[in-house]
């Protein structure tokens, strides 16, 4: 597997490596980059794929987002791994304002003053009655989040399409270099491996 440790992690270990890594977050940022610009496949199909994660992710659909990614990457044509990578923008540190940024633009959006669908939440009736709690609030977090979700989507494919034909590029010019200093046989392997790059 792409991302399989050698040491699996306990419950409570993956609960607090997922909100706090272990090596922090520039090094989790920087492994998650490399992983995602040595996927075989094209920068058009990473950049759709990242894009599409991102975009489900300002989305109220909690629990739905991998499924949504996974639907918005291969109607884009992009990668399904790309697409859950690019998930992980909506994550418990970003959720909140997430959440906050869509709702307040959905409930402008449908002319809804901004406590109309929180005044009433209590958690009596989030347990009780779920639907008639949440109901709501995802009208309007629904609405909001689509022109976010679209916007985003668009920024984030440029951007990421931008940087993955820069690492592609500079690993095809790296790779020439090694292939000219390599005697004729183990040249042809690099040249191979140019191609796929």
């Amino acid at each position: 597997m792409l991302f399989r440790r050698k040491i699996p992690l306990n419950l409570w270990q993956k609960v607090r490596q997922g909100l706090w890594p272990k090596s922090g977050w520039s090094r989790a940022a920087r492994y998650v980059w490399h992983r995602l610009a040595r996927l075989k496949d094209s920068a058009h199909g990473v950049a759709a794929g990242v894009a599409s994660g991102v975009a489900i992710s300002f989305t109220p659909f909690m629990g739905f987002h991998l499924i949504g990614a996974m639907g918005i990457a291969l109607a884009a044509r992009g990668n399904v791994i790309a697409a859950w990578i690019g998930t992980l923008i909506g994550n418990p540190w970003t959720f909140p304002f997430i959440w906050v940024a869509i709702y307040r633009l959905g409930s402008w959006m449908i002319g809804n003053r901004m406590d109309e669908g929180a005044h009433h939440l209590s958690f009596d009736l989030l347990v009780h009655h779920p639907t008639a709690a949440l109901g709501p609030l995802l009208l309007p977090m629904a609405i909001g989040g689509l022109p976010i979700a679209l916007i985003s989507w668009f920024v984030s494919y440029w951007l990421v399409r931008r940087s993955i034909e820069r690492f592609q590029a500079a690993r095809r010019i790296k790779l020439e270099m090694v292939r000219k200093r390599l005697p004729k046989k183990e040249g042809r392997a690099v040249s191979r491996d140019m191609k796929r790059a």
